[in-house]
């Protein structure tokens, strides 16, 4: 049962098929340049536009490399990539047009499609053996609040961020995002399952995360912890007995809990450390240089 449940999780975050199924989903003109490198000046890196955004009819991908835009491109976290080291090294900057009345939904399609197009990339799905992490219920039983629905959901958070009194990120009520300044981090989902809190463990741990808690329900989740350091090095479980949790600190001296502690101490889980199976997407082949725009 644990394996089964293992890799049906860690799946679901991966597309059903390996190999882009629609070609007719594109951008409808892309221009690729080999990224310059920083050389001591101000650089941009990261996405923007597209749609749901100001600029829904183009999207801008600055100093990208190829490894991220294929883990963008089937949503995956960068644990789950297995290609070769130059994947993470070569970088591009990306200008693609898209199609008028294009999806948030699309764009993954569009990107796996650029990538077989302009780079030649090839891929398949390998189920791996490999250290993992198991979410169960910590013995104090669940601290789970019921979602409630009486505020609609929304994503993201409009304005300046703004600090509780301990120094960690607000969120408004009724929005679900996660914010990190300066290293004390915040996720708040107000109608969200276990599988969504596992996703998110995932991308702050960098291992897949398995659930093993039967709960079933939809929960409204407001978590914060200090990020960073202190939670890469500690993937093993904090002791489930009521001994005082972990705590790390950041460059100012602010003292918080490691994420293990606060899944303890604020929702009543708890995190261990095991192997099992997992999905991995496996770069075949991948062109060093994209075919001419």
């Amino acid at each position: 049962m644990f394996y089964r449940a293992a890799l049906t999780i860690v799946s679901t975050l991966l597309s059903a098929q390996a190999q882009p199924t629609d070609a007719s989903i594109s951008f409808e003109v892309v221009s690729i340049k080999p990224a310059l490198p920083p050389n001591g000046r101000s650089f941009r890196v990261g996405t923007r536009g597209g749609p749901g955004s100001s600029d829904p009819g183009r999207m801008m991908f600055s100093y990208v490399s190829l490894a991220r835009l294929v883990s963008q491109a089937y949503g995956i976290y960068p644990f789950q990539l297995s290609c070769p080291d130059w994947l993470n090294t070569a970088r591009f900057d990306i200008t693609a047009k898209v199609p008028e009345g294009a999806t948030k939904e699309q764009i993954p399609l569009m990107l796996q499609n650029l990538l077989a197009d302009r780079f030649k990339l090839k891929v398949h799905q390998e189920v791996k053996n490999m250290p993992i992490l198991e979410l169960s219920v910590a013995k104090s039983g669940p601290k789970l609040k019921a979602a409630s629905g009486d505020l609609a959901r929304q994503e993201g958070v409009t304005g300046g961020p703004s600090l509780d009194r301990n120094g960690f990120p607000e969120i408004p009520p009724g929005r679900a995002n996660k914010l990190v300044i300066d290293g004390r981090a915040r996720w708040q989902d107000p109608d969200a399952g276990i599988e969504q809190l596992t996703r998110m463990l995932a991308g702050e741990l960098g291992k897949p995360v398995t659930d093993a808690t039967g709960l079933k329900g939809r929960y409204s989740f407001s978590l914060y912890w200090m990020s960073g350091e202190m939670n890469a090095t500690q993937l093993t479980a904090t002791p489930d007995t009521d001994a005082a949790s972990p705590t790390a600190s950041t460059p100012d001296g602010l003292l918080g809990p490691t994420i293990f502690g606060a899944l303890r101490d604020q929702l009543g889980l708890r995190l261990e450390a095991r192997r099992g199976p997992a999905t991995v997407l496996v770069v075949d082949s991948a062109a060093k240089l994209p075919t001419e725009n």
